[in-house]
C-alpha cells in the first residue's frame, strides 16, 4: 500500500465536504508555501501561539518561523524549552495547550471528514481535544484515506515506524503509541480550522 499517494480531486472534494460538515473548517491551498502564507495570517499579531511536534509544520517552513522570533506572536516554546527543572518543564507544556493558538498536524482524515491523532505522552491531543482556544490542523493530501480502517492501517503501518525512526535519529530510544483519539465533530463552529494542502506533507 503506498500510503503517501496522492488522491484524485473527487477524493479531496468529499474529504472537504466531510470536514466542513464536521466543523473542521478546510481551507484548500495549493501547496506549502501556501500553506505558510494561509496559517501565518489565520494568527493575529500578540497571540500565545504552541506547537505539537510535527513534520507537517517543519516541512512548509513555520518551526523555523517560530524559531527565527522574526514574527509577531508569544512562542509557548520560547518559556519551555529553557526550563531546565523537568517537573516545571512538564508544568508548562501542561499549561501550552490551552494557547490561544494550537497549531499541528493528525495521522490520518477520511474522505467523509473523520481525523485520526495519535501521540506517545497525548500533549498535542489534549491541547486539539479542548485545551486550545483555536486549533489549526496542517495536513497534506496524502493522508486522506477512504474510511476508517484504512486510518488504522496508516497509522501503524506507515506512521508509527517512520516516526520511530526519527526519533532514534534524534538520539532517543523510539517512539510508542499511547493515546489514539478520532475526531468526529468539533461543537464550536469556528473552533478548528483545517489547512489541507495537495501536496505529499508529513508522515
Amino acid at each position: 500500500m503506498d500510503w503517501d499517494q496522492i488522491p484524485d480531486q473527487a477524493a479531496i472534494d468529499r474529504t472537504m465536504a466531510g470536514l466542513k460538515e464536521r466543523n473542521f473548517n478546510p481551507v484548500l491551498v495549493p501547496d506549502r508555501k501556501s500553506a505558510l502564507e494561509t496559517l501565518t495570517k489565520m494568527i493575529p499579531p500578540g497571540s500565545e501561539v504552541m506547537t505539537g511536534s510535527s513534520t507537517t509544520l517543519e516541512e512548509i517552513g513555520f518551526i523555523d518561523l517560530l524559531i527565527s522570533s522574526r514574527h509577531p506572536w508569544r512562542n509557548w516554546k520560547d518559556r519551555i524549552l529553557p526550563e531546565k527543572d523537568p517537573q516545571k518543564q512538564e508544568d508548562l507544556r501542561r499549561l501550552s495547550t490551552t494557547a490561544e493558538y494550537f497549531i499541528g498536524s493528525i495521522q490520518a482524515v477520511t474522505e467523509t471528514g473523520q481525523v485520526l491523532g495519535t501521540d506517545a505522552s497525548g500533549s498535542r491531543q489534549g491541547g486539539y481535544v479542548f485545551g486550545g482556544k483555536n486549533v489549526i490542523w496542517v495536513i497534506g493530501v496524502n493522508k486522506i484515506v477512504d474510511e476508517m480502517h484504512r486510518a488504522f492501517n496508516r497509522l501503524y503501518e506507515h506512521c508509527v515506524p517512520l516516526e520511530d525512526a526519527r526519533m532514534k535519529r534524534a538520539g532517543f530510544a523510539g517512539t510508542t503509541v499511547g493515546k489514539i483519539v478520532i475526531y468526529e465533530r468539533e461543537l464550536l463552529p469556528k473552533r478548528i480550522t483545517t489547512i489541507l494542502v495537495r501536496e505529499k506533507l508529513g508522515f
